[in-house]
């Protein structure tokens, strides 16, 4: 055998190795995991949530926020611009849900890099409890999302966090979508806590005001241009962990173009790059690209048939995916494995972008990912 057969059969087999790991690791996680049971008092929670233009499934998502079965909490939206056609929406909600404590917050503090930040410092201002959740309008929240977040607290914990999961896609490519989102980014995410080294993810965060404001406020937040890479690193620095709730919330997709699949995910690499560099570096091996490329390659120094060895691989990898996409409950469709192969296919070439250049662009706005650094 050539050293190029050792080479590569080697990385394929370490690869699939890591990717199988990660697979159990996380189905343990969202399956069989034995959740603590929710505390026994109910503290009072103030539920954030900044609202920006109106998507398809704005009016269910946020709908949800009102429908919680948690006993005491406040629900605040905060919005930046007075003309925003979600406005009226929210208003309908909170005619139509007198018993919930909601009220809309309107106004920018234009104080940091970050609008999203910028909208959610009045709603913090504003909000009246200890337990503080900061929660994207787009999350759909079960009934139980509060006690599920209290449920995963732990004396350690400095910040509660739950990746998205996309749900109801309609058309190709948001069932791509949904394969960056699920078996791919959650699942390293899920994967990474298990072990110990938890990030945060902004799409919810639940807080303790007083462990915050003890390491720095809601502006330390501002450090960056990415409010939960700078959260990650408050947390760290006061010694607590980042922590995800086990069974994370969906964010349903609806309608998704090419376009819009690949801005989201460059963006989302060049502010990794920025804000976590050494970790982003392996992710050029995560995909089954480099996996399949190793065994191709190995499989002709041996003299082996390079289509079957490629194919054999590649429903391996796919058939990982599949399992835990099917034990987590999160969606899985006829089209998830050409999904995932495009999704592996786009891998090394965001990857290769978000060396390039230093903005990008978020709702309109141009941002530098010197901001993103500076937390560094």
């Amino acid at each position: 055998m050539t050293e190029l057969f050792w080479v590569c059969a080697l990385f394929a087999l370490l690869t699939a190795l890591i990717h199988l790991a990660s697979t159990l690791l996380v189905v343990y996680r969202v399956r069989w995991k034995d959740e603590p049971a929710p505390a026994p008092v109910a503290p009072p929670v103030s539920v954030l949530r900044p609202v920006c233009g109106l998507d398809p499934y704005d009016v269910i998502t946020l709908r949800s926020g009102f429908e919680l079965s948690y006993p005491s909490y406040e629900l605040i939206l905060c919005c930046a611009d007075p003309g925003d056609p979600v406005i009226p929406v929210i208003r309908r909600l909170i005619a139509e849900y007198p018993r919930v404590d909601a009220r809309l917050l309107i106004g920018d503090d234009a104080v940091t890099s970050n609008p999203k930040l910028n909208n959610l410092i009045k709603g913090w201002r504003e909000s009246r409890h200890d337990w503080v959740v900061m929660a994207d309008s787009n999350v759909l929240m079960p009934h139980d999302y509060l006690e599920r977040l209290f449920a995963g607290w732990r004396l350690d914990t400095g910040l509660l966090c739950a990746p998205p999961i996309g749900c109801v896609p309609r058309g190709f490519w948001a069932e791509v979508e949904c394969a960056f989102l699920n078996t791919y980014q959650a699942r390293w995410q899920y994967a990474a806590d298990t072990v110990g080294f938890g990030f945060a993810q902004g799409k919810t965060m639940l807080w303790r005001r007083s462990l915050l404001e003890n390491a720095g406020g809601i502006s330390a937040l501002g450090a960056g241009i990415a409010e939960d890479a700078a959260a990650t690193k408050v947390v760290r620095r006061t010694g607590r962990r980042v922590r995800l709730v086990d069974r994370a919330f969906g964010q349903p997709l609806g309608h998704r173009t090419a376009a819009q699949i690949w801005s989201r995910q460059l963006r989302w690499a060049k502010l990794r790059r920025a804000t976590f560099p050494a970790c982003f570096l392996p992710e050029i091996a995560t995909g089954s690209f480099l996996p399949l490329i190793a065994t191709a390659l190995a499989a002709q120094a041996a003299g082996l048939p390079v289509a079957g060895a490629v194919a054999a691989m590649a429903a391996f990898w796919y058939s990982c995916e599949a399992f835990l996409a099917h034990m987590a409950g999160w969606h899985v469709s006829a089209l998830s494995p050409l999904a995932w192969l495009m999704r592996d296919l786009m891998l090394p070439v965001l990857w290769g972008q978000a060396w390039v250049g230093k903005t990008f662009s978020w709702r309109g706005n141009d941002m530098s990912l010197a901001d993103a650094m500076a937390g560094n």
